[in-house]
C-alpha cells in the first residue's frame, strides 16, 4: 500500500467528523429554535408577580461563594436582596477572604455573629463565624465566614448551613433580574411528568454595562475586545446550544455562575465534588447518574432562555486563558470520572447521545482540528495536498461557521433584543471574522494547555484567580 492510500483514510475520517459535526450544529440550531418557540408560548402571559401569591412555593436558599470580591460584592448582596421572592434567604460564603470583602459587608449591612443550628451532611472546610444583620429588612441575609476550601466547598457549607428546599448556587459577582428565581421555579412547579433535578438559566455578559442600585440600568456592548468575542460565544452556547439539548432532557452541564438545584438530592450524591475544578458539569452528571441508577424515575433537568443572569467576563488574555484552561481540566476529570456512561444504553439518551457529544465534540475537537492542522502542514510540505479541495472545504468551513455565528445575533435579536442600534450588529458581524481567526485558535491553544495540565502536570485542580475590575456605575 502507498502513501496516497493512508492519505486517502485520513482524508475520509477528518471529512466524516467534520461532517458529523456540522449536522450537529444544524439540529442544535433547529430544536432551539423549537424550543425557543414552545417555551415563548407557553409563558407569554405567565404573571410572575401573580405567582407571589402561590402558598405552596417551593422554599429558595442562595448561595453566593464569595473570594476577594470587594469591589463588587455589596452592589451585587444589595441585587440579591431586592429579588422578587416570597421564602428566600441569601447565604454568602466568604471562603477565606484575603481582601476586605467580609469587614466591608458586615459594616455596610450592621451584621453580627449569631449561633445557628446546622448539620455538616457534606464534608465542608471549618467554619468559623456565622453573621446576620441587626436590620430587620435584611434578616434574611446570613454570611457564612469559613477556612479557604475553594468554590466547592463554599457551596458545601452553604446546602449544610442552608434548610431550604431548593438552592441556587450563584457567583457572587453575577447580578440577576428581580424575576429571576420566579422563573427558574416555575419548572418545578409546573412539570408534572418529570422530577425536575435542576434548572439553569441563561447567562449573559455584564461587562461596561452600567450598574444602579445592584442592577443592570443600561446594557452596553462591552468595551474590551475579548468581552466582545465572549458575548458571541456565549450567543451560541446558551441561545443556540444549551436550548438544543434541553429540548432532548439531554443537557449535562448548569452554568456554574447561575443554577437552582433540588437540595436533597444534591446532598444524597454527596454535594459538590471538590476534587475537580469543574464541579458545575460534575454534578448535573452525577445527578443524572444517580437518578438512572437509584431512583430510576422520569427526570428533568429544565432550562430558562430568558436572559436572567450577568456576569463579568475575562478582558485580558492572561484571565482568559486561565479560565478555558480551567474549563478544559473540569471536562477531562468528569469525563474520566464518569466514563461508564459512554455509549451505556442504561443510561437512555445522555449515555447514547449526550455524554458521547460532549467527549467527542466538546473535549476532542481542539485535539482533532490541531492535528489536522499538522496533517495539513505535512501533507503540503511533501508536496500531496490537493489545493483545490483544500480551498474549496476551507472556504465551506468558513462560511459555515459565520452563518452559524450570523444566526445566532440575529436569533438574539429577534428574542430578547438586549443590545440595542445597528452599530451593535455591525460590530459584531465584523468581529465573527476576527473571532475565527483570532479567539478561536487561542481558545484552541488554550484548550490543548488545559489538555497537558490535566495529564502531564502534578497539580490538576489549580483554580488561578479572576481578577475583577467591578462594574460601571451610572450617575
Amino acid at each position: 500500500m502507498n502513501l496516497a492510500y493512508y492519505i486517502e483514510i485520513i482524508n475520509s475520517i477528518f471529512f466524516i467528523y467534520a461532517c458529523a459535526l456540522f449536522t450537529m450544529y444544524i439540529f442544535t440550531a433547529a430544536f432551539s429554535v423549537l424550543e425557543l418557540r414552545k417555551y415563548s408560548s407557553k409563558n407569554k402571559y405567565v404573571n410572575y408577580k401573580g405567582m407571589l401569591s402561590y402558598e405552596k412555593l417551593p422554599t429558595v436558599s442562595i448561595i453566593a461563594p464569595a473570594y476577594n470580591e470587594e469591589k463588587t460584592i455589596i452592589d451585587n448582596i444589595k441585587c440579591l436582596l431586592a429579588l422578587q421572592y416570597k421564602d428566600f434567604e441569601i447565604i454568602i460564603v466568604n471562603d477565606g477572604s484575603k481582601d476586605d470583602s467580609l469587614n466591608k459587608v458586615i459594616n455596610y449591612f450592621d451584621l453580627v455573629k449569631v449561633e445557628r443550628a446546622y448539620e455538616l451532611k457534606i464534608p465542608c472546610a471549618n467554619i468559623k463565624a456565622i453573621y446576620q444583620s441587626l436590620n430587620p429588612a435584611y434578616n434574611h441575609l446570613l454570611i457564612i465566614d469559613k477556612e479557604n476550601g475553594g468554590k466547592a466547598d463554599a457551596l458545601n457549607a452553604g446546602i449544610n448551613i442552608s434548610q431550604n428546599e431548593l438552592f441556587l448556587a450563584l457567583d457572587v459577582d453575577c447580578i440577576i433580574e428581580p424575576d429571576a428565581i420566579l422563573k427558574m421555579v416555575k419548572p418545578f412547579i409546573d412539570d408534572s411528568k418529570h422530577i425536575v433535578i435542576a434548572s439553569g438559566g441563561v447567562v449573559r455578559i455584564a461587562n461596561s454595562c452600567e450598574i444602579t442600585d445592584g442592577r443592570i440600568s443600561k446594557v452596553n456592548y462591552p468595551k474590551n475586545i475579548w468581552a466582545k468575542f465572549q458575548v458571541l460565544e456565549y450567543f451560541r452556547a446558551f441561545t443556540l446550544g444549551r436550548m438544543a439539548w434541553s429540548r432532548l432532557n439531554g443537557l449535562l452541564i448548569i452554568s456554574g455562575a447561575f443554577g437552582l438545584f433540588d437540595r436533597q438530592r444534591v446532598i444524597k450524591v454527596g454535594g459538590y465534588d471538590k476534587t475537580t475544578v469543574g464541579e458545575d458539569l460534575e454534578l448535573v452528571v452525577r445527578l443524572r447518574r444517580y437518578m438512572h441508577d437509584v431512583e430510576k424515575k422520569k427526570y428533568r433537568v429544565a432550562f430558562i432562555p430568558d436572559p436572567l443572569c450577568w456576569t463579568e467576563v475575562p478582558e485580558s488574555l492572561k484571565i482568559l486563558s486561565r479560565q478555558r484552561n480551567r474549563w478544559t481540566r473540569g471536562g477531562i476529570d468528569t469525563i474520566r470520572k464518569h466514563q461508564k456512561m459512554f455509549l451505556n444504553p442504561k443510561y437512555g439518551l445522555i449515555g447514547m447521545l449526550s455524554f458521547p457529544y460532549w467527549v467527542i465534540f466538546e473535549w476532542l475537537a481542539p485535539i482533532i482540528q490541531s492535528l489536522g492542522i499538522v496533517y495539513v502542514f505535512f501533507i503540503s510540505l511533501f508536496g500531496l495536498l490537493n489545493i483545490q479541495v483544500f480551498l474549496t472545504l476551507l472556504l465551506f468551513v468558513l462560511t459555515f461557521s459565520m452563518s452559524y455565528s450570523l444566526f445566532s445575533i440575529f436569533f438574539e435579536a429577534y428574542t430578547y433584543n438586549r443590545y440595542k442600534g445597528a452599530g451593535y450588529i455591525s460590530q459584531s458581524i465584523l468581529l465573527m471574522f476576527l473571532e475565527m481567526i483570532i479567539f478561536q485558535p487561542l481558545n484552541m491553544f488554550f484548550s490543548l494547555s488545559g489538555n497537558f495540565d490535566f495529564f502531564f502536570r502534578k497539580s490538576k485542580n489549580g483554580w488561578g484567580n479572576m481578577t475583577r475590575t467591578g462594574f460601571t456605575k451610572s450617575k
